[in-house]
């Protein structure tokens, strides 16, 4: 696989591009300004997000004990931070995206500490930044590889023109977009093709994960759906993603149809959002769906566990499909054992996309021993 020479780490927002462009070109006036205005703006942050990417050292850092989190408010400009509008412990301000991003940056902390253990983005106490009200009109939210920022959606809009909400309303749109800071100090995954399709991946996974325990959802009764809400009802689709039946989230005729596919047999090798990182992620979505849903019960206690692990241990800069089947399998049998129920619900799900687990990296299939103490018995004539 050819990786290329730009730069390895390009702004990481929650709206694919073939969203905004689809609205660029089938939206009314109104949409098609704002769609471009929100690709503009996003443009201009990939240099900066490749900055603090390759550099992390160079990121916001305090001494932190515990939580940190500060809330900023750009007050509808472009400059970063903001204003200070809520710190750690201060009480809620009544606007509802600093309350929004003080709560759900909390929750997604709560989840890697409680649950894995982690302490903060980089599992050294990073305080938690997020700026809110960015710019006019910018439908989108990223990670710049510092601090998280989230436009308004189109509420300056006419209402029959309005697509989107504020990008705080989904709690698993940002933690999915603070899980791509933890795969910038973890794996480094590279944002392009295979590897880039697992960062997107992987923020959906914990994303999602965010969300469930947040409303003490099992697998089962969780929507594993991305973004919902955060279309206004002008749109016909229940969110960005659906990892449960990717392809499914939405089609409507502006922002066209959900393109992701959920099997290897329906690959999308295309030259465009930095080789499909967008769109192929729904295939290792829906594997770690399968995963849970064979699992049971709370998938963050399980399931997360094994993705949490591969990602902090095991992937590396240009893992592939292949190659991530390969380590969640192998994890999978160094937390709960080999031909444990788990190893083999990680079997299953990738298999389910079209992936069978190999013995590349080292994850082989669980031995036959008894059959191989059967051969000996055999070959040397011995008895049981």
């Amino acid at each position: 696989m050819a990786y290329p020479t730009g730069p390895e780490h390009p702004l990481q927002c929650i709206l694919p591009p073939h969203m905004l462009q689809n609205i660029a070109e089938h939206g009314t006036a109104e949409q098609r300004r704002w769609a471009v205005a929100t690709l503009a703006t996003s443009e201009q942050f990939r240099g900066q997000r490749t900055a603090s990417a390759q550099f992390p050292s160079l990121a916001f850092r305090a001494v932190a004990v515990g939580k940190q989190r500060t809330i900023f408010n750009a007050d509808n400009q472009t400059n970063l931070p903001g204003r200070t509008v809520r710190s750690e412990g201060d009480d809620p301000t009544g606007d509802a995206a600093v309350d929004e991003a003080y709560d759900y940056s909390g929750a997604t902390y709560d989840l890697y500490k409680e649950v894995y253990e982690r302490n903060s983005i980089d599992n050294q106490g990073l305080p938690l930044r997020s700026t809110v009200h960015y710019g006019q009109g910018y439908d989108n939210a990223f990670w710049n590889g510092q601090q998280m920022v989230y436009g308004d959606g189109d509420e300056d809009l006419p209402a029959d023109d309005r697509l989107f909400n504020r990008f705080t309303l989904s709690i698993d749109i940002v933690g999915h977009e603070l899980t791509h800071g933890v795969t910038q100090y973890e794996a480094k995954l590279v944002y392009y093709e295979q590897s880039g399709a697992m960062n997107e991946s992987m923020s959906d996974v914990f994303g999602s994960l965010v969300k469930q325990r947040q409303l003490n959802q099992t697998a089962a009764d969780a929507d594993w759906i991305i973004g919902q809400g955060l279309f206004t009802s002008k749109v016909n689709g229940v969110g960005i993603r659906s990892m449960k039946a990717p392809g499914t989230a939405y089609d409507d005729p502006v922002l066209g149809k959900d393109p992701q596919p959920a099997h290897m047999n329906d690959y999308k090798n295309i030259d465009y959002d930095n080789g499909g990182v967008h769109i192929n992620s729904g295939i290792p979505n829906h594997a770690f769906y399968v995963v849970a849903r064979e699992l049971g019960g709370f998938a963050w206690e399980k399931a997360g566990r094994i993705w949490y692990v591969a990602l902090r241990d095991k992937l590396q800069a240009k893992s592939n499909f292949q190659d991530s089947a390969n380590l969640t399998f192998l994890v999978a049998g160094q937390l709960y054992g080999a031909g444990s129920i788990e190893q083999q619900a990680v079997r299953t799900g990738w298999s389910e996309v079209g992936i069978t687990v190999s013995s590349g990296n080292g994850s082989t299939e669980t031995p036959d021993l008894e059959g191989c103490r059967e051969l000996l018995i055999r070959v040397l004539g011995g008895s049981r």
